[in-house]
């Protein structure tokens, strides 16, 4: 019997689907066919020929057929993914827009839509249209009252910073990274590690659980390995089957220690100092020090702080001793706790549970 979780298995996506529990995924990425339409062979100016998508598993007799099939997956995918979850779904002008409309008509709650633009796009060698370099994600939540997942503190840190933006850019699956045999690709639309490395870093947390219902070369399985989450793919197509499962097998954990994530901010109850004082957390006329017991202040009932003529919040008091515009009183702030000095936001830690 299928385990679900950290484990792949090779057969038919709308088959297996069926027989996953409901509400059993915290993540779905699906990189589904592109029903590409290519009608004939490709080729350059030189003659030589173009290795396109021009697969068996992309071939569709008509659109109604394509669309058929991507409201099945779709309304699958929903039922076995968790209230709280979300999915994405990555795809080019060739049919995202058809997959977006029914991811709108399945009430799914479209939450961004993100370009992955190419730093290293096939040209167009006809010279008769603009060179295709992206291609689109559609990042969705289960429902509108979902509370889906998204470390945006982790990933303004990832960017130094700045608010991570919706336009990415990544060069294709190139180099060592692509899987070959006898020089050929493996998989002609294989997606690079980096892509499913910022998808899973943002909307997903340690230890969840992540569905590719096409798994492919098994790209997904391999960074949620990575990044120490669990996961589970289909995939359809014996060769690809087989080169994710090595791949997945050579792939090793990220050591814990290194898989913890900045915080939410905005996750956590704001806790003004004066609830301290109100919880009986600390008593007012209790000295707070500077952790070198450099300087001190003393609390006061309205939950501010007097240091010498110099009275106010626990971070205008800090901010006026060190000279500086602004400083966060929390971290600043040390009480003296048996032989030793904690830092207030100890407290405010330890108060937060019963808020």
């Amino acid at each position: 019997m299928t385990k679900f979780f950290d484990d792949i298995v090779n057969g038919d996506s709308l088959e297996i689907l069926k027989k996953i529990p409901d509400k059993t995924f915290d993540l779905i990425f699906a990189d589904p066919p592109y029903y590409m339409q290519i009608g004939k062979k490709l080729k350059r100016p030189d003659d030589t020929k173009v290795n396109g998508v021009n697969d068996k598993w992309d071939k569709f007799s008509n659109f109604k057929h394509y669309d058929d099939f991507s409201r099945i997956w779709l309304k699958e995918c929903k039922r076995v993914l968790k209230d709280n979850g979300s999915i994405w779904v990555i795809g080019t002008y060739h049919n995202i827009f058809r997959i977006g409309y029914h991811i709108q008509n399945l009430n799914y709650w479209i939450l961004n839509d993100v370009i992955w633009r190419k730093k290293n796009p096939m040209p167009n060698f006809k010279g008769t249209r603009f060179t295709n370099a992206h291609e689109t994600l559609i990042w969705a939540s289960k429902n509108k009252k979902s509370k889906y997942t998204f470390n945006y503190q982790s990933l303004k840190c990832f960017n130094d910073d700045l608010q991570m933006r919706s336009d990415w850019a990544f060069p294709i699956c190139n180099g060592k990274e692509r899987l070959k045999k006898n020089g050929k690709k493996i998989h002609s639309t294989q997606k690079p590690e980096s892509l499913l490395h910022r998808i899973i870093l943002a909307t997903t947390n340690k230890g969840d659980l992540i569905f590719d219902p096409f798994l492919g070369t098994g790209t997904t399985a391999v960074v949620a390995k990575k990044l120490g989450r669990k996961y589970f793919g289909i995939e359809k197509d014996k060769k690809y089957f087989l080169s994710a499962n090595e791949r997945i097998g050579n792939t090793k954990v990220i050591e814990d220690n290194f898989l913890d994530i900045v915080q939410n901010k905005k996750s956590k109850p704001r806790i003004p100092f004066g609830s301290l004082i109100e919880m009986g957390m600390i008593k007012p006329g209790t000295i707070l020090f500077d952790q070198k017991k450099k300087y001190n202040a003393k609390i006061m009932i309205d939950g501010s702080l007097k240091h010498h003529q110099t009275e106010g919040s626990i971070h205008k008091v800090a901010a006026k001793i060190l000279g500086a515009e602004s400083c966060n009183g929390w971290t600043y702030w040390h009480y003296q706790s048996g032989n030793s000095l904690k830092p207030i936001d100890e407290l405010r830690n330890k108060l937060r549970p019963a808020l």
